[in-house]
């Protein structure tokens, strides 16, 4: 028999990359109820430019709508065009991030309803958490046709869709002659509800598009393998990384699943990328840093990790730039 990969289990749950880091510490006892408290002290103030106006994201989409272009909604949610392709990541168009009415609630909108959506070729979901794959906007996604990428064991959240595509780590699927799509190893895990923990896989997608790689990540921690990435895959041209929801405290001395800002810019740099921009932040508070802090740590500290400053990147949300912009 074909021996099993190391991140397959025997019990038929999945496990991060060899030598991935674990949970060692907490600041004394488990205190979530301290940590809700504390979270629901966060200020959302933010600056107003943070969001852009509807009106300016729907003709910045009609400007770019020839061109090759990456329009953040909000959190992990982006639009990304590749030729004649259109792309939604992980989206997220419901007012919480949880079951029905609980969860986190986001403290600004999507830059667009989900029925403003321009026409979406293919959807890339990266794991199941709540403020990633959003059931609402799964049910009532207006473009069913789309070509469904995610993780083994997720495909079955996809009724009624005409083309859903589970992969392991390392596959691929050709989109077409100019756009091809890896899953690659993140550092992550899966839940959804009380028995169901790691019983589907998470992970990071490569999206080759003619000569330029743009890695968009699952909510991933720092390790190892990205280096064994870097070497196998890299130079990365753009990479797409969470940097908020780091700090949770009092729970944990340090969460291993979320990258700092300054860890998403080390990953960047074993991938070898040559900007990266920074996403999951400005939209839910997940976590007990101030809701503007991450953007300010990325950028402040993107040349101790061999990038200017101005590679460090950041949107606003409901920003559309064109590709050749950023690259």
């Amino acid at each position: 028999m074909k021996e099993k990969p190391y991140h397959h289990l025997s019990n038929g749950t999945f496990r991060n990359p060899k030598g991935s880091p674990v949970v060692i510490s907490r600041s004394g006892k488990f205190s979530y109820r301290t940590f809700s408290k504390l979270r629901k002290n966060i200020s959302l103030n933010f600056p107003k430019e943070h969001v852009v106006e509807k009106e300016k994201v729907k003709s910045d989409l009609e400007k770019y709508k020839n061109a090759d272009y990456i329009a953040w909604i909000g959190h992990a949610t982006y639009l990304i065009k590749l030729g004649n392709t259109t792309i939604i990541t992980d989206p997220v168009f419901s007012k919480n991030a949880g079951p029905l009415i609980f969860g986190p609630k986001r403290f600004t909108k999507p830059a667009l309803d989900l029925n403003e959506i321009p026409k979406t070729d293919l959807f890339l979901l990266t794991h199941n958490h709540y403020d990633h794959q959003d059931m609402s906007t799964i049910r009532n996604f207006p473009y069913k046709d789309a070509k469904v990428l995610v993780p083994l064991n997720l495909g079955k959240y996809f009724k009624n869709y005409e083309d859903v595509n589970e992969m392991d780590w390392y596959d691929h699927k050709n989109i077409n002659s100019d756009l091809k799509i890896t899953l690659l190893p993140a550092v992550h895990w899966s839940k959804r509800s009380l028995t169901d923990t790691n019983k589907t896989l998470w992970g990071n997608f490569l999206i080759e598009y003619k000569n330029r790689k743009i890695l968009f990540a699952c909510d991933t921690g720092y390790g190892n393998i990205y280096k064994e990435l870097g070497e196998k895959y890299g130079p990365i041209d753009l990479t797409m990384i969470n940097i908020g929801a780091y700090n949770f405290k009092p729970m944990f001395d340090k969460t291993i699943y979320h990258t700092t800002p300054e860890e998403a810019l080390n990953v960047a740099k074993d991938l070898k990328s040559k900007k990266v921009l920074g996403m999951h932040w400005g939209t839910f508070v997940l976590s007990l840093e101030p809701i503007m802090e991450p953007p300010i740590r990325f950028k402040d500290n993107a040349e101790n990790y061999g990038f200017k400053r101005e590679d460090a990147i950041t949107f606003n949300i409901g920003e559309v730039k064109s590709l050749n912009e950023l690259l």
